[in-house]
């Protein structure tokens, strides 16, 4: 197996070379023959990816958290080259999505399970939503939540991890009042005053909640949700009815499927996709139905497909 690791340096609160190096030699074991790049900057890791494709790779691996596997997943799609996953990120939602254990309570990935997970796991194919052209694998966020991750630093973000979303989120839902939006799913127009719309091709979301529990990755479809008010009281009964797990049952959360959504806002709202600042609206969503090949464990949390054999079952060898 020809693989080659794409490593964001800047991922996570420490520096896991040591333990990569572990992982990337079981591998090697196994028989792989791997390379290893490092990124510096936005979007090399997509232009390392494509170039990966060119160059006849089978498999391309990122060493990051979602923002790293996102980028990547822009250079892979379409392509018949698979994504694995090294989790070293601050959340790891993907990895958590697979069923790839972290070590309790820290929550860190243990990158050598990584590793048997890519040896002995198969390929699946998966959904990709796209906003305004660009792929996101897990979710993109209109709003609130948008707004918040562009106000994390990197810096503050790789200090205190999660909690600086923690933080972020009370200081800007203080401020965040909700605004008027025009949303159009597919071809049937609403409208709203809403904090939050996230277009969702996963269950979890923000590695804590099952935002979208019917969420399938190979259904062809986006779960829709619009979270309705008006202020912070508002987006207090959000927050505490996601965390519940009440939210699907709150009637001023408002949930579809769909294929096509167009949104547009009173005033720009920012945007966000797999987490990294991207846009403001308005924004056009779609979903392009299996257009990623993942490595996947062999055995799966229920519920994640909808097709029994995905790419034809096939394992990584």
């Amino acid at each position: 197996m020809k693989a080659q690791v794409i490593l964001n340096p800047s991922a996570g609160q420490r520096d896991r070379r040591h333990e990569l190096k572990a992982a990337m030699a079981y591998l090697e074991d196994q028989g792989w023959q791997l390379t290893l790049r490092e990124t510096h900057g936005p979007e090399e890791a997509t232009a390392y990816a494509r170039q990966a494709v060119a160059e006849g790779y089978e498999v391309v691996i990122a060493a990051g958290g979602d923002g790293t596997v996102s980028e990547v997943a822009n250079g892979l799609a379409g392509s018949e080259v698979a994504l694995g996953m090294f989790p070293i990120g601050t959340t790891n939602v993907w990895a958590l999505q697979m069923g790839i254990p972290p070590f309790w309570p820290l929550r860190q990935h243990s990158l050598l399970e990584a590793a048997k997970v890519l040896a002995e796991g198969h390929v699946r194919c998966v959904d990709l939503g796209q906003v305004n052209g660009r792929y996101f694998l897990l979710w993109a966020g209109v709003g609130l939540d948008a707004k918040i991750t562009e106000e994390v630093e990197p810096e503050v973000k790789k200090r205190l991890g999660a909690l600086a979303f923690v933080i972020a989120g009370v200081v800007v839902a203080k401020e965040f009042a909700g605004t008027k939006v025009q949303v159009t799913i597919d071809g049937c127009e609403v409208k709203r005053r809403a904090i939050l719309i996230v277009a969702s091709n996963a269950q979890f979301y923000a590695g804590i909640v099952r935002l979208a529990a019917q969420a399938r990755l190979d259904d062809g479809l986006l779960d829709i949700l619009i979270f309705k008010g008006h202020g912070f009281p508002a987006t207090l009964r959000h927050v505490f009815s996601v965390l519940t797990s009440r939210h699907l049952r709150d009637p001023q959360v408002e949930y579809y499927q769909a294929r096509r959504v167009k949104i547009s806002a009173a005033k720009p709202l920012s945007v966000h996709a797999d987490d990294e600042p991207f846009t403001t609206t308005p924004v056009e969503i779609g979903v392009v139905p299996k257009a990623l090949r993942v490595v996947v464990p062999r055995v799966l949390p229920p519920g994640l497909f909808t097709d029994p054999s995905g790419c034809e079952n096939e394992n990584v060898r």
